[in-house]
């Protein structure tokens, strides 16, 4: 420390031999007096002071020569003070001020202000000057950020007598002020970037943030909402009563913890726009945990809450008609078996000839078919029965509250409506039946086995007479697609009784195997037009589509128990003796007689028939072709009797 105040007493003569020139020079003040005892023991504290000051500290008298140089300012240039003081001609200037180089400390000495203007990195606060700069060459050859203030030194008249600065290196904390600029840049341009609207509050609850997805949600921009109360801008109302919720910030402040919105909550927007949203928001802690504000994150919920609600509505209503399936039905019955709903009605209704409809006019319209049945049989009961598909072609109706006598009227009015629809040509039938529970200690799954064995007793005939008179539409529809089908089958029908009368077949066979003509090409029902009526030879595609015709006629006739056997018959009267026919490819006697003669039968109306793609034959020319056939195509016992017999012509 005695070396130092040494230095110190150095530096201070120097100073009062230079101050006692300024003072002869200048005539300065008298009070301004360094040779004094006292005020020489306050300058030499005041230099202690200054020797020992973290910042880098030089000052300059009036004719800018050095008078202070202090420790911190021999360790950053490397310049000991006894080289310094006293130096004039901007011995002081260190090159790390950049435009500012050699002006901080003059323009102490300057009157006019425009010289700040000047120079774009000097700033000034009061009688202080200041500077924020990059320095490329600092002390040690390495850049660094400095700041540097610089004031004037006055007497006591406020005579500026010279000029102090100090500098600090500020390297570091630039480095730290950066990395948190960065980090603060990163938060920002995250929560920009993020798919969900962000609100950031102060303590107060005030917007200090709002990302663009939030501004395009709530309708407010950043520069409106800041400083707004997050209250005012973040309007949210329950979806169900329409009220303003409690609001989710003040719930954060009060809890101190992460909150989620509440269900059916609702964000109106600055223009109105209705959203349904989700998320929450959460506190923003310091490092003691205080909460310093609320983050509030949300997105809407539209698209996702529709996806919901699709899977719930689907979940409890049929694919196929949009009234309600077999699963809430059974959750509803279950609700409903209570004693307020006493009596329970069950309806059960079941649709007569889909699969008739489907083997013959396809799925569509199978599916037409069930969803008009599904709308009337809605259409007839009342806003607070449940009307559900079981699946396939069966339908049931819950009746709360509903006796039997009401059940009896409900029921009569779903037959009216069902007599009035139709499908395509063909008329809609149900076949409804019903049973009732009227005590609590019934079982109400009984009460539904009951209600299904009604229905299944009125099916037992009204199904029976619907599928034939589907039957004799499909005829008709397959005759008005091609009218030479019609006469076909009509030919067909009379060769086929003709074969069966000289085969000694009973009259009722006889009938049949007339019957059996007139349908045995009923499948042709379900085939593209185009093939049917095409002028000219089928291609192996249409040929291979044709084929079906059988295989279909079999399944739309077998669905009529009055037609069961016949369609058998249809099913192989494409059939050959030599068994390369088809469906099945059977053998001989393998195929059912009936069938056989249907064959022959067909094959003679065929070649009699006039196509656009062949000229007819003549009745001698087809027997012998039916004679050629035999034994290969043909059975060749029902030939021989066919053309011996039923022709009246020599075999």
């Amino acid at each position: 420390m005695k070396n130092k105040c040494n230095k110190n007493s150095d530096n201070l003569s120097q100073t009062v031999e230079m101050e006692k020139s300024l003072k002869e020079n200048e005539k300065l003040p008298s009070e301004v007096v360094f040779n004094e005892e006292p005020l020489m023991s306050m300058q030499i504290e005041l230099m202690d002071f200054i020797e020992f000051l973290p910042d880098a500290t030089l000052a300059i008298n009036k004719e800018k020569r050095v008078i202070i140089w202090n420790n911190a300012i021999e360790k950053m240039t490397g310049i000991p003070a006894s080289e310094m003081i006293g130096k004039g001609d901007n011995a002081y200037t260190i090159p790390f001020y950049g435009e500012a180089q050699n002006k901080l400390l003059e323009v102490i000495f300057e009157e006019n202000n425009e010289i700040l203007d000047q120079y774009s990195k000097l700033s000034r606060d009061g009688d202080a000057f200041m500077v924020e700069a990059f320095c490329p060459a600092l002390y040690n050859n390495k850049g660094a950020w400095i700041f540097a203030k610089a004031s004037a030194l006055r007497d006591k008249a406020g005579h500026i007598i010279g000029a102090i600065e100090s500098i600090r290196d500020i390297t570091e904390q630039k480095k730290v002020e950066t990395a948190l600029s960065n980090e603060k840049n990163l938060y920002k341009i995250t929560l920009e970037s993020v798919g969900d609207g962000v609100i950031s509050t102060d303590i107060n609850g005030k917007i200090i943030f709002l990302n663009k997805v939030g501004e395009d949600l709530i309708g407010w921009t950043q520069e409106e909402a800041t400083g707004k109360d997050v209250e005012e801008v973040f309007n949210i109302v329950d979806e169900l009563t329409r009220e303003k919720t409690d609001s989710i910030v003040k719930k954060v402040f009060e809890s101190g913890k992460t909150v989620e919105f509440e269900n059916h909550s609702l964000l109106i927007s600055k223009d109105g726009t209705q959203r349904p949203i989700e998320d929450g928001a959460a506190p923003i802690l310091d490092e003691s945990n205080e909460i310093l504000g609320v983050v509030v994150v949300f997105r809407d919920f539209s698209e996702k809450k529709q996806k919901e609600e699709e899977i719930l509505y689907l979940s409890y209503h049929d694919y196929l008609t949009g009234i309600y399936n077999r699963r809430f039905y059974e959750d509803e019955l279950i609700r409903l078996d209570t004693i307020e709903n006493l009596p329970v009605t069950l309806i059960m209704g079941d649709v007569n000839g889909l699969k008739l409809i489907n083997d013959s006019f396809g799925h569509l319209m199978g599916d037409e078919l069930i969803q008009k049945v599904a709308k009337t049989i809605a259409k007839g009961c009342r806003d607070e029965d449940i009307v559900a598909r079981l699946g396939g072609d069966e339908f049931v109706v819950i009746l709360p509250r509903t006796d039997v006598f009401e059940a009896v009227e409900i029921t009569e009015r779903l037959k009216a409506l069902t007599s009035k629809e139709k499908i395509g040509v063909f008329d809609i039938s149900i076949s409804f039946g019903f049973e009732t529970k009227e005590n609590e200690e019934e079982d109400i799954q009984e009460i539904f086995t009951r209600a299904e064995d009604d229905m299944y007793r009125h099916k037992q005939y009204e199904s029976a007479s619907t599928r034939s008179k589907t039957i004799d539409l499909i005829l008709n529809t397959l005759y008005e697609k091609s009218p030479q089908e019609k006469l076909h089958a009509i030919k067909v029908s009379e060769l086929c009784a003709a074969i069966a009368e000289k085969m000694h077949f009973t009259q009722e066979e006889v009938k049949q195997m007339g019957v059996a003509g007139l349908m045995h090409d009923i499948g042709k029902m379900v085939i593209d037009e185009k093939i049917i009526n095409k002028p000219s030879k089928l291609n192996p595609e249409e040929w291979k589509e044709m084929q079906r015709h059988s295989e279909i006629g079999f399944r739309i006739l077998s669905s009529v128990s009055e037609y069961s056997e016949i369609a058998t018959y249809v099913l192989e009267h494409h059939e050959r003796w030599n068994g390369e026919g088809f469906p099945k490819g059977l053998i001989g006697e393998e195929i059912l007689l009936p069938a056989r003669m249907i064959s022959i039968a067909e094959v003679y109306a065929e070649l009699t028939t006039d196509r656009t793609y062949r000229q007819v034959l003549s009745e001698e020319d087809a027997i012998a072709e039916i004679k050629r056939c035999s034994g290969t195509q043909f059975d060749p016992d029902i030939a021989r009797i066919f053309v011996e017999k039923v022709m009246g012509k020599k075999w």
